[in-house]
């Protein structure tokens, strides 16, 4: 092999590790557990009595289950408003609200 080509490897495996590196910033990040902020199907788990874990939630933003969002940012989640046009917004702690039949 080349003295280039020996180069060029070396140089690419330091880019690689230096990338992987990078990276696992985002995935350190803290988060925290978010009632009523899931989609149907798409909580993290724990969707109440009647379900199992992660995406078993039965209706948008029901409040017995969860997702993991960054810390800090649970209750100024953008939801929609309820049917009765009171503000709808995420709780550290399950809700009450959104509970299917």
């Amino acid at each position: 092999m080349s003295y280039q080509v020996k180069t060029l490897a070396v140089a690419g495996a330091v880019a690689a590790a230096m990338t992987a590196y990078a990276t696992t910033g985002v995935h350190a990040q803290a988060k925290e557990k978010c009632f009523g902020v899931s989609l149907a199907g798409k909580n993290d788990c724990a969707a109440g009595p009647g379900t199992t874990c992660a995406g078993t939630s039965k209706v948008d933003y029901q409040g017995n289950a969860w997702t993991l969002v960054p810390a800090g940012s649970c209750a100024s989640t953008d939801l929609p408003k309820m049917a009765d046009g009171t503000a709808r917004m995420g709780s550290l702690e399950a809700l009450e609200r959104d509970i299917p039949a």
